[in-house]
Formats: C-alpha cells, sequence, structure tokens
C-alpha cells in the first residue's frame, strides 16, 4: 500500500456562534488526540476523539481519525467499522471518499479482498484521480487471482478427502453388512444343524 494514514490536524478556528464554548472543548478534544496519535500513543487517542464525538455526532473529522488511530492499534474489526461509520454519516465527499479509501486498506490486510476490491472501486467512484486507490485496486486484483487457482485446488483436495473417507465409510459398512451376513448365516446353518439332532434322536412311535 503506498498510501499511509494521516490525520486530520485542525487549523486555529475564530467562532462567533452562541454554541462556541461547546465547540471549543469539541475541538480540543481532536487536539489531545491528534498529539497523542503523533506520539504514537494510539490507545490513549481513542477516547480523546470519542469524546469529540460525543459532543458533536457530525463531527467528521473526530470520526477519520477515530477510524485511523483504531486502525494503528491493530483492532481491524473495529478499524472497519468505524470507516463504515464515517462513510455512512459524513455528507463531505472528501472524508467519504477516504473512509472507502482506508476501509479498503484495512480489509486488505484482513485477507478480505472482495470486499476490499468494491471499497476501492467505490473511493475511484468519488475521486477518479486517486492514483494511490487505483494502484491498491490493482493489486487487490492480482492477489486475488492468484488465490483462486490456491482455493480451487485446495477445495480439489478437500473434495479428494471427503471421498476417500465416503470409500472408507463405504467399505466399513460393506464389510459389516458382510459380516452380518455372515452371522445370518452361521444362525441358520446352527438351527439346521439342531433340527437333524433332534430328528436323529428322536425315539420310534410305540404303536
Amino acid at each position: 500500500m503506498k498510501k499511509l494514514f494521516y490525520i486530520v490536524w485542525l487549523m486555529p478556528l475564530f467562532i462567533v456562534l452562541p454554541a462556541w464554548v461547546l465547540a471549543q472543548d469539541e475541538n480540543a478534544a481532536i487536539r489531545e488526540g491528534n498529539k497523542l496519535y503523533k506520539e504514537r500513543q494510539y490507545e490513549k487517542a481513542l477516547p480523546a476523539y470519542q469524546k469529540a464525538i460525543e459532543q458533536n455526532p457530525n463531527n467528521t473529522k473526530a470520526r477519520y481519525n477515530l477510524a485511523n488511530a483504531r486502525y494503528r492499534t491493530g483492532n481491524l474489526p473495529d478499524a472497519e467499522k468505524s470507516f463504515d461509520e464515517l462513510i455512512e454519516k459524513s455528507n463531505e465527499k472528501n472524508y467519504k471518499e477516504k473512509g472507502y479509501y482506508n476501509k479498503g486498506v484495512t480489509l486488505t490486510k484482513q485477507k478480505k479482498l472482495l470486499e476490499s476490491i468494491e471499497s476501492y472501486k467505490n473511493a475511484l467512484k468519488l475521486d477518479p484521480t486517486d492514483e494511490d486507490a487505483r494502484f491498491n485496486l490493482q493489486k487487490a486484483l492480482t492477489e486475488l487471482k492468484k488465490q483462486q487457482p490456491q482455493e480451487k485446488q485446495q477445495q480439489q483436495k478437500q473434495q479428494q478427502k471427503q471421498k476417500q473417507q465416503n470409500n472408507k465409510l463405504d467399505k466399513k459398512k460393506m464389510e459389516q453388512y458382510l459380516k452380518s451376513l455372515e452371522q445370518k448365516e452361521q444362525e441358520v446353518q446352527r438351527k439346521m444343524q439342531q433340527n437333524r439332532s433332534r430328528a436323529v434322536t428322536q425315539p420310534e412311535k410305540d404303536w
């Protein structure tokens, strides 16, 4: 993957709004998260970004940085979920494209190639000039083509193994069936022998 994850650094804000105090707290939380992220303290950065999102669920920057921090911690399923939430909630085309791209990276790392391919395609729909997305898409497609013969070969091996197991099972069943027939035959012979013995030892009738 050529493109590296990066976080959004906030420019100084000058807010003249009734909710300016809340906005300052929100941005302060993001700055705190960014500081910890830069220091590679990704686990500690998570609560800061989460705090910003709690204060403003529509804060795209906080959601984007939270997803990246989760990726850096190695928690790929949670990172994938966070990128999904970013894509769903963001109204900004730029962030949606970044979300799809980084989700693609996350999926690729989890070996979910088909899903990652779709994610890169979605990123390119939003930004056809994203050469990194194009590069990763091609790489994922190439890797998928390599895997398909391997998967087919593995499937054939599994089928052969199953066939051998079935043959063994059929052979065992046949042996059990033949043994059962043999036992029945022996039982019939035994009864016939007993009948002959009784016939020989039976006294003649005294008239």
